[in-house]
């Protein structure tokens, strides 16, 4: 259409606005913008009719044309699926937007889009609303990781394509990048990132980018770790100028750094931590004052002193956010000279710590308490297993060991007894104290997964991390001075009102609304169920209807913990938040606490939280991807064998079962053939239609392993045809567990998705229940 044709269809619209008619003939039109000759009315009707495909007019069924209001549209962020579909979340819907495959349009994961709606939603039928995508707002996807394919030399010369590139990651497995004759050039087979210079104009159109790294080669021991922590952004390697400054850091406590801090050398300050672990980042000692009091040190490596501010240390460390832990590997938030060296509080070293001293009466409550900047040298390296053996087993050899530290192991145990009542009567949730171990050998091959129970030594130590942390955060509260929050809000209703039905089908009576239930109420609901055989489903859905914790300026509280002020201080080697609070702790002691300030940090600290939020999750993911593969790849060469399973959730397209207390995979309904079952989504069950036989989540069925995609981590298995689903509140022999053995990582009833974790030894590692796994 020509430029005169555009100015001909505009002029139309805006008469067509400027008037008060509803409707127009052509006639009307013509005479209204003065085109009335012959070849001019023409014009007029090829403009209308150009202006009807672009959907800004109708044509009624008496020949006048009106103004077409448009359709509303919603931006939100798309989220794709291996099988082409997504799902675009809207702020003010309750549910997501369905993009059907063929509505997608250029739309990538992750990508902010706006959506317009071709279906409302109908919450009578429980199905969200249709849409399809109009506009991609922001492109997400700035580089890709994948296998490299090389062209021929002759398509090389002819396109200036090199080869092409299917992005590892599962929903993006569709697209292809080709990679131009530009930056590096890798040969087949090599595992790169490819930075995107052309997304696709049009649906179906190719990416094209350029490689910029070259990871390793597929056949690479532990590249598929590695693919999966370059493709969440988390880069392994620390940049050049970082290290530089790091080997400036000294490697022992200087005098002049001594000034101004309390001397505690001398103490019988410890720290208690797994065997393998390298990062030794707080200590404790615990004591009966004179008054009958409990006295508790926490003591936290000065992380803040050696990681100054506006340092490209800094800034690396605030672009990781966090450590993340990958089964046989962990990608540190700092380098390891400042993790394993400095900062790490070895026996018999001089090293700077922030101390928070608490001391608490016999209900648990803090009666006093003081946060000040320390020097200590550990008195002893503790682990998990020494202090089980003498608290749980009382090893004679052990205790004879450690003699000088028997008694103060015994008042820590008496004061974490008294911590955690306190917030069980507060209301805290405490979940199952299980986690999962992943034995691999020396090329990244799963052994062994085995379930753990965590002993004494590592739930004291979450008490008194919790406690730390409670008292640092309120300290800061109740001055009004800005610092991060550590918050966890109120369960999703609609995820809650799931889970509410859910328990009620088990005959558990809850008092309370999805809108407000209390933490107390649902720790007495995993009271209940405790030793039954859905034990852990209750425990998990439980999981599933809380909200994620993440960082804020705000103090919302932590409704896990039933904490009404909650903060990060005890991990600034591995969190950025922690690094961040103990920066706030020297700054208000050196630079005072006025009205300066409190603007400084309230302008900065925003920022911080998103950003560190964004990175926890990103890490979790990872982590997440990485348990999912070794899952797959252990249960590779048992395809034939058949397990007893615990239903663990149920779809309108079959149902998810966990084998061994920690392996998820599929049992599809086009594989239970006995019978056509049909999905009631209110109660989540399936119902045979012909037998009435039904599945409910929580119990025991016996499968086969059907299939194992380790590309796709999906398992598959089929329901044994003999199979004799036990009802609700049927016992079954305990799953057998291994005693407590010396864990890596502690129960996170902070919700924080991942605990205390520590550096991992080169062959194992550990991950604890977090989302569907246990």
């Amino acid at each position: 259409m020509t430029q005169n044709n555009q100015e001909l269809k505009e002029s139309i619209i805006h008469y067509m606005e400027r008037t008060a008619e509803d409707s127009y003939y052509v006639k009307d039109i013509s005479e209204g913008i003065e085109k009335t000759s012959s070849d001019e009315f023409k014009e007029v009707v090829k403009a209308l009719a150009a202006l009807e495909r672009d959907r800004r007019v109708l044509l009624t069924k008496d020949g006048q044309f009106k103004i077409l209001e448009p359709e509303p549209t919603f931006v939100g962020k798309f989220s794709g699926t291996e099988r082409g579909f997504g799902f675009v979340a809207i702020p003010d819907f309750e549910k997501d937007i369905y993009i059907h495959q063929n509505d997608v349009n250029t739309a990538l994961n992750g990508d902010i889009v706006r959506v317009e709606l071709t279906k409302d939603a109908q919450p009578w039928k429980e199905r969200a609303a249709e849409g399809k995508i109009v506009e991609v707002v922001e492109r997400s996807t700035e580089t890709v990781v994948g296998e490299f394919h090389a062209y021929t030399d002759e398509e090389v010369k002819e396109y200036q394509i090199y080869g092409y590139v299917h992005p590892e990651d599962r929903k993006q497995k569709h697209l292809t990048v080709q990679i131009e004759d530009k930056g590096l050039r890798p040969v087949e087979g090599q595992i790169i990132i490819a930075e995107i210079t052309q997304f696709p104009r049009y649906k179906d159109e190719d990416l094209k980018g350029i490689a910029t790294k070259i990871i390793g080669h597929r056949d690479d021991p532990g590249i598929d770790i590695l693919s999966i922590a370059y493709k969440h952004g988390i880069e392994p390697e620390f940049p050049k100028e970082v290290l530089e400054e790091v080997e400036k850091v000294p490697d022992t406590v200087l005098p002049e750094e001594i000034e101004n801090r309390k001397d505690l050398r001398g103490q019988k300050i410890i720290t208690i931590d797994g065997e393998d672990a390298k990062d030794l980042d707080d200590a404790i000692n615990v004591e009966v004052l004179e008054n009958g009091n409990y006295f508790l040190g926490v003591h936290i490596a000065d992380v803040s002193h050696y990681v100054q501010a506006n340092t490209a240390l800094d800034e690396e460390a605030y672009d990781r956010g966090t450590s993340s832990y990958l089964i046989d590997r962990v990608i540190p938030m700092l380098p390891q000279k400042l993790s394993n060296g400095i900062c790490s509080l070895h026996p018999n070293a001089d090293r700077l710590t922030l101390s928070c001293d608490m001391e608490f009466n016999h209900r648990g409550d803090v009666v006093n308490y003081e946060i000040y900047p320390s020097v200590l040298s550990s008195y002893r390296r503790m682990s998990y297993n020494e202090v089980n053996r003498i608290l749980m087993d009382e090893d004679p050899a052990m205790m004879d060991k450690h003699e000088d530290l028997v008694e103060m192991f015994h008042l820590m145990e008496e004061l974490h007894t008294i911590l955690e009542k306190k917030r069980s009567n507060n209301g805290a949730i405490s979940f199952d104290s299980t986690e999962i171990d992943f034995e691999v050998d020396k090329e990244g091959k799963p052994l062994n997964i085995s379930v753990v129970e965590r002993g004494i030594g590592e739930r004291m130590i979450e008490s008194f991390m919790l406690a730390a942390n409670q008292t640092v955060s309120e300290h800061f509260s109740k001055r009004d001075l800005p610092i991060l929050y550590r918050v966890h809000e109120q369960p999703d209703e609609a995820k809650m009102q799931n889970f509410l039905e859910f328990a009620s089908a088990l005959g558990i009576r809850i008092q309370g609304t999805k809108e407000k239930i209390s933490p107390k109420t649902l720790q007495s609901v995993l009271d209940e169920t405790k030793g039954e055989p859905y034990e852990q489903v209750v425990n998990m859905l439980m999981l599933r209807s809380m909200q994620q914790a993440r960082y804020d300026v705000q103090p919302l509280g932590h409704y896990g913990l039933a904490a009404e002020y909650y903060s990060h201080f005890t991990a600034p080697i591995r969190r950025y938040p922690d690094l961040t609070l103990h920066r706030l702790i020297h700054y208000y002691q050196e630079e005072g606490t006025d009205k300066r300030s409190k603007d400084y940090w309230a302008e900065r600290l925003p920022e911080i939280a998103e950003h560190s939020s964004m990175a926890e999750r990103r890490a979790v993911d990872a982590e997440r991807e990485v348990e999912d593969l070794k899952m797959a790849e252990y249960m590779v060469d048992k395809v034939g064998m058949e397990f007893e399973a615990i239903i663990v959730s149920i779809t309108n397209f079959g149902m998810f079962v966990q084998v061994e207390d920690a392996i998820e995979g599929l049992v599809h309904l086009s594989t239970m053939k006995k019978d056509y079952y049909e999905f009631n989504e209110r109660s989540m069950i399936l119902i045979g239609k012909r037998t009435g036989q039904v599945f409910r989540i929580g119990e025991t069925v016996k499968v086969k392993l059907m299939n194992v995609d380790v590309e796709q981590y999906d398992i598959d298995f089929e329901l044994v045809e003999d199979t004799n689903n036990k009802k609700k509140g049927q016992k079954k022999e305990a799953s057998k567990k291994k005693k407590p053995k010396d864990t890596k990582k502690s129960k996170n009833i902070d919700f924080e998705i991942r605990g205390r974790d520590k550096q991992k030894g080169p062959k194992k590692g550990k991950r604890k229940g977090k989302g569907r796994k246990k």
